[in-house]
């Protein structure tokens, strides 16, 4: 039994170790099968991934020498581009030697006609002083008298008469005197009120432009003074570049377009291209600005005031009031004021105070709008609020203020006095400064009126009228016309101390567009 059992388990070693010999065996077999597949696998893998890259090469090296190939043709190109100018040069320059050689062959020529008709002129001076000698001769043989007693004959005889011309001249200008003394002494009396009120003056003619660097000036100016000019004639302004340290005057009646040429100036500095197209683009869009600004002026004056569905017109009106003055006083605080005034008036007499306020407020607008007919301006006012829709009362009302047409409201008189009122203080009337607006709009008028003016402004205070005229409707002839037609229609029309020296310039723009 135990023989048996020891056999048994010799006979399972036995098994168990030819069992994992010949798993062994099959094991490896199958691995050695496994590695050859993937070793020839590898192997295929790296022959494709060969042949790739040398495809890449291949497509790499031929687009290299494509654009090789293509910037080489790009520089022969550029190279007979180069060589075509050269050429086109050398041809150039050859007309300009020939022409110069042309040119030198008509001056030659011109000063031989020269010399040959100064050779004549000379024959002729000569014979027409033989002439004059002879024609002397005669006149001493006829007259009885030499040449230099008739010459002391003539001075006597004009002697005579300059003394006479001279002394009727002093008598005329001497009846002159007294007729105009009172005049005189008014205007003596006016300019010293206007010197003493510095502020007042400044606001209604002049506006000062600070620049904080003086070689801003020498641009401003422009080679031979194109910039200026081109300034003024778009502005319409008057520049006084002197030397005033820091300082550019600006000088016109007219504080619109002086506030214009301001902000201009402030845009050009600040920008710093300073030139005459620059200057005209700058220009229009400040104009355009300017006009947005009046408008919200007058938008921002109507909310204050409480003043609601005032047409967009009236009141842009409203907001050139800043810009002009009334005897002095600025004319959009003058009707604010009579505005407020007249509403507490209403308020005690228990009348619409929102009306009596509207009237208050546009009792003025005649002093402002843009065509400014020969009518009175409370006239002319009371026309503007009908026209865009104002209540019966309150354009009575403004018509009525200055007495020009009957009061039918109670608001008429309410107005008339508050706006006595507001004006009624020391140094508020001055109708020169009126008049004197007046006769520069006059200036300018009868200069528009003539065919072919683009634009007109009187400057150096109504001393000079410069007219610009259109170069393709108006030739130098017409405007030497224009210059004396309105000269003459200034001095038989219109009256003036001193004189108007009336310029018109014709100035031709040539212009192309490089694409």
């Amino acid at each position: 039994m135990e023989f048996d059992i020891v056999t048994i388990v010799i006979g399972l070693v036995v098994g168990l170790a030819a069992g994992g010999a010949i798993v062994y065996v099959l094991t490896n077999s199958v691995m050695k099968k496994r590695s050859t597949a993937i070793l020839r696998k590898a192997e295929a893998e790296g022959e494709a991934i060969k042949k790739e890259k040398i495809l890449q090469a291949k497509e790499k090296f031929l687009q290299m020498k494509e654009e090789h190939e293509k910037e080489a043709r790009e520089r022969e190109k550029r190279l007979q581009q180069g060589q075509e100018k050269h050429r086109q040069r050398e041809q150039q320059l050859n007309r300009q030697q020939q022409d110069l050689a042309r040119k030198e062959k008509s001056v030659e020529q011109l000063q031989k006609d020269i010399e040959q008709r100064m050779e004549g002129v000379e024959v002729r001076r000569q014979e027409v002083e033989r002439a004059h000698e002879k024609q002397v001769a005669q006149l001493e043989r006829i007259s009885g008298l030499s040449a230099d007693e008739a010459k002391k004959q003539l001075i006597l005889s004009l002697q005579d008469e300059a003394r006479t011309n001279a002394m009727a001249l002093v008598k005329d200008v001497v009846d002159e005197a007294k007729l105009t003394a009172n005049k005189e002494a008014k205007r003596i009396i006016i300019q010293t009120i206007q010197r003493v009120a510095t502020e007042h003056a400044v606001e209604n003619a002049v506006s000062t432009f600070h620049i904080e660097n003086d070689e801003f000036k020498g641009r401003i100016i422009g080679r031979e003074g194109r910039n200026i000019r081109a300034l003024e004639e778009a502005t319409g302004v008057e520049i006084v570049v002197d030397d005033t340290p820091g300082a550019i005057i600006l000088s016109c009646f007219d504080p619109v377009r002086r506030e214009m040429a301001r902000l201009a100036l402030h845009q050009l500095v600040k920008d710093g291209r300073i030139h005459p197209g620059r200057i005209e683009e700058i220009v229009a869009k400040t104009r355009k600005h300017l006009e947005e600004e009046i408008l919200e002026i007058g938008k921002r004056t109507c909310i204050d005031l409480g003043i609601h569905g005032l047409h967009t017109e009236l009141i842009r009106m409203v907001g050139r009031m800043r810009y002009r003055s009334s005897y002095g006083q600025n004319l959009l605080q003058h009707s604010r004021e009579t505005a407020n005034l007249c509403a507490i008036m209403a308020a005690e007499l228990g009348l619409n105070v929102k009306a009596a306020k509207r009237a208050g407020l546009l009792h003025d607008i005649g002093k402002v709008p843009d065509d400014e007919p020969e009518l009175p301006h409370a006239l002319l006012g009371m026309k503007l609020a009908e026209k865009y829709g104002e209540k019966p009362d309150v354009c009575n009302a403004i018509g009525a203020h200055h007495d020009e047409i009957e009061m039918t409201s109670l608001l008429a008189p309410i107005v008339q006095a508050c706006d006595a009122i507001s004006g009624a203080r020391p140094g508020a009337r001055r109708e020169a400064v009126e008049q004197y607006i007046k006769r520069l709009k006059d200036l300018e008028s009868i200069a528009m009126s003539y065919q072919g003016v683009s634009k007109a402004y009187a400057i150096q205070a109504g001393r000079e009228l410069r007219v610009m005229v259109e170069s393709e409707r108006v030739n130098d002839a017409e405007a030497d016309n224009i210059s004396m037609g309105i000269a003459d229609r200034i001095q038989n029309e219109m009256t003036y101390p001193g004189q108007v020296k009336v310029v018109v310039i014709r100035e031709r723009r040539s212009m192309a567009v490089a694409k």
